[in-house]
């Protein structure tokens, strides 16, 4: 079994990425392989609507975006962690979760996930909100832990001092991997998850 956990701060070791550390160390311990994906800094194109990717399988911008999607074909779980900007995760976060999510929500179907912040000092609570409506619409178990999701400090080594949040990330690595553990034997005993209607409408009259 094997997590993604995708870095969507522009500083590949900066706080988020130190929250996101201790959450693949319990993981670890728990004999589930991980992989750090680090968004980069530099621009990611905004989704323009075109719909191309239902043409040919893939987001028309064959970027990190693409790249990552394809790895996660072969994923079983996610955390996605971000920076707090003005009381909202990282543009650039949101915008790579748009597309991705667009193009290949079916590498994301009924798979766990977490949102995971880091905050100097507020803001985390509505950023976990936002992130999380991308799990819900992909029927995405959502995996909790003993607080909110989130750490707090403006440097990594102020993250070290958070340790409840800390002991938040490391419960969430807990969880993960134990969900990920009950639907494997699941699994096993020839149980899948539901086969789920899809209905769309438009609010008109």
């Amino acid at each position: 079994m094997k997590v993604i956990l995708v870095n969507g701060s522009s500083r590949e070791n900066g706080c988020t990425g130190a929250a996101l550390s201790e959450a693949a160390r319990a993981l670890k311990e728990e004999g589930i392989e991980t992989e750090m994906f680090f968004i980069g800094n530099k621009a990611i194109p905004d989704c323009i609507a075109c719909r191309k990717c239902r043409e040919i399988g893939k987001c028309v911008f064959d970027d990190i975006v693409n790249e990552f999607v394809k790895k996660a074909e072969d994923a079983d779980g996610f955390l996605f962690g971000s920076p707090v900007y003005f009381a909202h995760p990282s543009g650039r976060l949101l915008t790579f979760m748009d597309r991705a999510f667009y193009s290949g929500k079916k590498a994301f179907d009924f798979k766990p996930a977490a949102a995971v912040l880091s905050a100097r000092r507020a803001g985390t609570t509505a950023s976990l909100d936002v992130i999380n409506k991308y799990f819900t619409i992909c029927s995405m178990p959502i995996v909790s832990s003993t607080y909110w999701n989130h750490v707090y400090g403006s440097q990594p080594e102020e993250v070290s001092q958070d340790k409840e949040g800390l002991m938040t990330m490391y419960n969430i690595g807990k969880n993960m991997a134990w969900l990920l553990k009950c639907i494997d034997l699941a699994k096993d005993h020839g149980l899948t998850h539901p086969d789920n209607e899809k209905v769309l409408t438009n609010f008109i009259r």
